[in-house]
């Protein structure tokens, strides 16, 4: 029987969060850039180490409050790397989560206090040790997840047209949607308030606005209603 925790070797456990966000024209990623060696100056994912106090959600919303400032995040966890040499100061383990917010609503200061920046998915510079895989798991992660279940609100602001809710389909799963067919099935979830409010600055006649209605997509889940994009 193993009994002897003195003699088994100690690890450090990472918790490294890929943050998607969306700025109404594509789907971004915050970074930040990397202030300690090894790899000092280069980006990196948010990233800490698990506390002895914490289980890893607790770690994960720590990091993700830390850098952003908000408390309800949706997140996820995502998967777990430990190759050997991934880290070349110290062996380490590390569970990488994601996590999805709207740019519109996050903490601009202290996002500058950490030197994190946004980036567009498809311009976003390499990334330290092992953190391109992560974020390529990430993404292939978030699109299966956005085509079966309503997460991509999470990347919205309250109230948003059909536009903005249909390029963020088409940044998520990178290709372009059938402008008909896509607010057919949208409509056809009833999942959407429409609002009598419009917004005015994408033409003259203006947008009208859309909210999430999570009670109704809740009662269709219940009535055996999948949502399906």
């Amino acid at each position: 029987m193993l009994n002897n925790y003195n003699a088994e070797d100690k690890v450090l456990l990472a918790v490294d969060c890929i943050i998607f966000g969306f700025d109404q024209e594509d789907l971004k990623i915050l970074l930040i850039k990397r202030d300690f060696e090894p790899e000092k100056g280069k980006w990196s994912l948010i990233g800490g180490f698990l506390k002895k106090t914490e289980t890893l959600d607790d770690a994960a919303n720590r990091i993700l409050h830390h850098l952003t400032g908000f408390d309800e995040i949706y997140m996820e966890q995502l998967y777990n790397f430990s190759k050997i040499d991934r880290d070349p100061a110290e062996r380490t383990l590390s569970v990488a989560y994601f996590a999805l917010i709207n740019i519109e609503d996050h903490d601009e200061k202290l996002i500058e206090q950490y030197s994190a920046k946004w980036f567009s998915i498809e311009e976003a510079p390499s990334l330290i040790f092992d953190h391109n895989q992560m974020v390529q798991k990430a993404i292939l992660r978030l699109r299966r997840r956005a085509i079966s279940k309503p997460i991509g609100f999470e990347l919205l602001p309250e109230k948003f047209t059909m536009r903005q809710l249909q390029k963020l389909y088409e940044s998520i799963l990178n290709e372009k949607l059938d402008k008909r067919n896509f607010i057919n099935k949208v409509n056809g979830l009833d999942i959407l308030v429409k609002l009598e409010e419009k917004d005015m600055t994408s033409s003259r006649k203006g947008s009208f606005l859309y909210q999430f209605d999570k009670e109704k997509y809740d009662r269709n889940i219940e009535d055996g209603i999948t949502f399906k994009i």
